[in-house]
């Protein structure tokens, strides 16, 4: 699609009523998002909202997985603020790929479903470029105790 005849990302979240959040800062020696050449590859993000983790624990013991697909949401909402301080979000072209971790309690085995936080939302904002390749994962520990984090790859003009 050029970009004379692609949305308005800006538009469109303002339409569906979604605010990105101010770009959460590293907490380590990395840096938000980086560009090279057409791509942004975000650093994970777990659900920091106003500077302060919204969730600790293992989804499927101390997170239900319903409270745990919202954490990916706003882990989604996080990277998309990491990508617009970047390169601006109506440079967007399309989500290439998502990458979800799930800290995950024993037997836990539901891992798409709460990374589906993150995929239903990128189509929410972008249609038919918001479809991606995903990876969902589960682990047994993530940063700061974090029960979601999510990382995407994004295709800009």
């Amino acid at each position: 699609m050029s970009e004379d005849m692609r949305p308005s990302w800006t538009q469109r979240i303002r339409e569906i009523g979604v605010t990105l959040p101010a770009v959460a800062a590293p907490v380590a020696a990395y840096v938000p998002a980086t560009r090279t050449g057409s791509l942004v590859y975000t650093s994970g993000q777990v659900p920091m909202v106003d500077g302060a983790l919204a969730a600790t624990g293992k989804v499927g013991g101390d997170v239900s997985p319903e409270e745990a697909k919202q954490h990916a949401r706003t882990c989604a909402l996080n990277a998309l603020a990491a990508v617009d301080a970047l390169v601006g979000l109506d440079s967007v072209v399309r989500i290439v790929k998502v990458v979800g971790f799930v800290a995950s309690a024993d037997g836990f085995t539901g891992q798409p479903a709460v990374i589906n936080g993150a995929s239903e939302l990128f189509g929410e904002i972008f249609g038919e470029a918001g479809q991606h390749a995903r990876s969902a994962v589960g682990v047994s520990e993530l940063p700061l105790g974090a029960p979601v984090e999510v990382e995407i790859i994004v295709e800009v003009d």
